[in-house]
């Protein structure tokens, strides 16, 4: 069991005296924070990747450890992710230099694992595709899963019958949904060919995970106002844009001061899913709403550099490339963030966009507020507009354009939406 350096322990019970954790649970939270890190060490994950805690979790979980032990546990691990990067302390693997009980340094005696340098080429192979964060953040995570469930097995020793038999124990012991498990296939598919550099042949005799019929949730025109007039600025403009141009809710996060055409009325969405880029129509009955937040991005802007800060984070490596662009006004989140953020590393400020997790607890109080009846979330929006556009007669494959869909058999699921019009005309012989 590792043995945690006092300085951690001082800094977590400091942790712990500021969240709202109670002095009873203090020992509690301690204990978990120890089972965490001893995983860590065992099994060679990172102590400070989120990836790592759902796996810790998963492993509570085969140990039959109650919901609400997995609930401490995961808020322990989290208190702790907290104090990563607060003041001056040493981040994370540096403060955790495992202690074995006796003293001696763990990565002295351990040699280097070929899973760690595995993931590293991970990495590196989706860096080199630029896909997105949320990509690699999948992929690692079950490549993670897989490496645990192998129990460590050398990467360069991993056949497809690993495969086969993860993927079923997915949809058996798991239960997971069939997009889960399709995920992890494509994950691990990627892992083979692009880090192993195998193929994986010919996948048979795997149980799948029974894919259930899905229909969108979409609200009518009326659940959409209700909705809308329970939002405070800017969050009410977050979803008008959702609803009226079909946005996911990364891609208008990520609008910045160029995107906006309003000679033309054309919103453009650069680096959308798949990292392609389209258009959409601006919705004439927001141009007022759309004028008066830039006038706002312009005022934060030109306060900002009164205070001499370092710009907005830019995609890639265009900073490399153009230095001054981060502090130009075209290249302004459209949505930014209240408050600035701190690098550590280089002592700057910089402006991040509004944070979805802002907009998403706004939209479930309002959706709870309004009183409607439906689970109605962020992509409800997008859902709305394509069913409502499909309802009024607009062609399918301009739909599809429009919400960036690879293939029209993507769009064909709003066909449901409207042929349930007809179900709900319908009526019970008991009302003849």
């Amino acid at each position: 069991m590792i043995k945690i350096p006092e300085a951690l322990q001082k800094k977590y019970s400091l942790l712990l005296a500021n969240s709202d954790v109670t002095p009873e649970f203090y020992k509690n939270f301690r204990k978990w924070l120890r089972y965490y890190l001893d995983f860590c060490q065992k099994y060679q994950h990172p102590y400070a990747d989120e990836n790592s805690l759902l796996l810790f979790l998963d492993k509570l979980q085969e140990k039959n450890q109650p919901a609400d032990q997995r609930a401490q546990a995961q808020k322990a691990v989290q208190i702790y992710y907290s104090g990563l990067h607060q003041g001056n302390e040493p981040q994370a693997d540096v403060a955790l230099s495992s202690v074995a009980e006796d003293g001696r340094s763990f990565d002295a005696e351990q040699p280097v694992n070929p899973w760690s340098g595995a993931m590293e080429s991970l990495k590196n192979e989706i860096s080199v595709r630029h896909y997105s964060k949320k990509t690699w953040k999948a992929y690692s995570l079950w490549a993670q899963k897989f490496r645990y469930y192998v129990k460590e097995k050398p990467p360069d020793t991993l056949n497809t019958d690993d495969v086969k038999e993860f993927l079923t124990f997915l949809a058996v012991k798991k239960k997971v949904s069939a997009s889960s498990q399709n995920q992890a296939f494509n994950a691990l598919l990627f892992f083979f060919r692009h880090v192993l550099k195998k193929e994986f042949g010919k996948i048979e005799g795997v149980v799948r995970a029974e894919r259930k019929p899905n229909i969108p949730v979409v609200l009518s025109r009326q659940e959409i106002d209700r909705v809308i007039a329970k939002m405070k600025d800017p969050y009410d403009l977050v979803v008008k844009l959702l609803y009226g141009c079909g946005l996911r809710l990364s891609e208008c996060m990520k609008l910045r001061i160029h995107c906006f055409n309003f000679d033309h009325q054309v919103l453009t969405v650069h680096d959308g899913k798949g990292k392609k880029d389209r258009t959409v129509p601006l919705p004439r009955v927001l141009m007022d709403d759309l004028q008066r937040q830039i006038d706002r991005v312009i005022n934060l802007h030109e306060q900002d550099l009164k205070k001499g800060y370092a710009g907005v984070f830019m995609p890639d490596r265009l900073e490399s490339k153009y230095p001054n662009a981060p502090k130009e006004l075209v290249w302004q989140w459209f949505f930014p963030a209240k408050e600035l953020t701190l690098l550590p590393d280089t002592g700057e400020f910089r402006r991040y966009h509004l944070h979805e997790t802002h907009v998403q607890k706004a939209i479930k109080r309002a959706v709870r507020t309004s009183k409607i009846l439906k689970r109605a979330s962020a992509h409800t929006f997008r859902h709305s507009f394509a069913s409502h556009l499909l309802a009024a007669n607009q062609d399918i494959r301009t739909i599809q354009e429009l919400l960036g869909h690879s293939s029209v058999r993507t769009t064909m699921i709003y066909t449901h939406t409207i042929a349930s019009k007809t179900v709900k005309e319908a009526r019970s012989p008991l009302d003849l």
